[in-house]
C-alpha cells in the first residue's frame, strides 16, 4: 500500500476546501441555518411535539443528513472530474498508484469534508433548537457510512460525467427531492398507508430514520434495516467503482 501517494492526494484535495472555505463549509452551514430558524423556530414553534421531540429538534437529523449527501456527493464528483478535465488524470492512472490508492484518496477526502461539514452542522443546531444524542456511537457510525457511501457515489457521477453542468445534475435533481421525500421535516407514519409503502422505495428514508434513532431513540423504519441497506448502498456502489476501474470507464478513452 503506498500511504505516501494516498497522503498526496488526500492533502491536496483537503487543501482545496481551505482555499474555497466559503463555497465548501461556511455557505452550506449558513443555508441549513436558515432551515433552522425558519423551520425550528418560526414554523416548529407552531406544531406540536412528534413522538415526544420538539419539531426544530426534530428535524436536525435530516437536515444534516442532507446537507452530508449532497456535500459528499459534490466534493467526490469535482474532486475525480477536475483531473479528467485538465487531463491530470492520465498522470494518476500511469503512476505507480493502485486503484484502490487512488478511491481512498478521492473519496476519502470528500467523506472527510462532509463529515466535518455534518459536525459543524450539528454544533450549529445546538444553538437554535435543543439537541440531545441517545447513541452518540451509532450517529458517528451512521455518519461515516453515509459520508463514505455516497462519496463513492459521487466519485461514479465524476467518472461518468463529460461536463461541469453533469455534476449538478443528479445532487440538484434527484438526491435533494430524494432527501426532502424521505422525511427529513416529517415522520413517514403521518403519511396515509398507501404513501407510506412508496415512501419505503426511497433509499434515502432508511438512512435518515436511523440516524434520527441514534439522536432520540424514534425511527420510522427498524435501526437493523437502516443500517443494513446502508451497508448495502455502500457495496453496490464499491462493485460499480471496482467495474469502473475494470474496463476503464471513460478514464482510459
Amino acid at each position: 500500500m503506498n500511504f505516501y501517494a494516498i497522503r498526496a492526494i488526500y492533502n491536496f484535495e483537503m487543501a482545496r476546501t481551505w482555499r474555497t472555505l466559503m463555497q465548501s463549509i461556511i455557505s452550506p452551514v449558513i443555508s441549513t441555518s436558515l432551515y433552522f430558524i425558519v423551520f425550528g423556530a418560526a414554523i416548529g414553534s407552531r406544531i406540536d411535539h412528534i413522538d415526544g421531540v420538539s419539531y426544530g429538534a426534530f428535524i436536525v437529523p435530516g437536515l444534516v443528513m442532507l446537507s452530508l449527501l449532497t456535500q459528499s456527493v459534490s466534493n467526490a464528483s469535482f474532486g475525480i472530474y477536475f483531473p479528467k478535465f485538465t487531463g491530470t488524470i492520465y498522470e494518476l492512472l500511469s503512476a505507480p498508484v493502485s486503484y484502490l490508492e487512488l478511491v481512498l484518496a478521492f473519496v476519502g477526502a470528500a467523506a472527510t469534508k462532509s463529515i466535518m461539514l455534518g459536525l459543524i452542522i450539528m454544533a450549529t443546531a445546538a444553538l437554535f433548537v435543543p439537541l440531545h444524542i441517545d447513541h452518540p456511537l451509532w450517529m458517528l457510525l451512521f455518519l461515516l457510512l453515509t459520508a463514505l457511501t455516497f462519496s463513492l457515489f459521487g466519485f461514479i457521477i465524476g467518472v461518468w460525467a463529460d461536463g461541469f453542468e453533469k455534476l449538478q445534475v443528479i445532487p440538484l435533481l434527484i438526491i435533494t427531492p430524494l432527501t426532502f421525500l424521505g422525511g427529513s421535516f416529517y415522520s413517514i407514519h403521518v403519511l396515509p398507508p398507501f404513501w407510506q409503502t412508496v415512501a419505503l422505495f426511497n433509499p434515502v428514508v432508511y438512512l435518515i430514520s436511523g440516524f434520527r434513532w441514534s439522536f432520540y431513540g424514534i425511527s420510522d423504519v427498524h435501526v437493523g434495516v437502516s443500517l443494513a441497506m446502508t451497508v448495502v448502498f455502500l457495496g453496490l456502489f464499491t462493485a460499480i467503482v471496482a467495474w469502473i476501474f475494470k474496463t476503464g470507464y471513460r478514464l482510459k478513452n
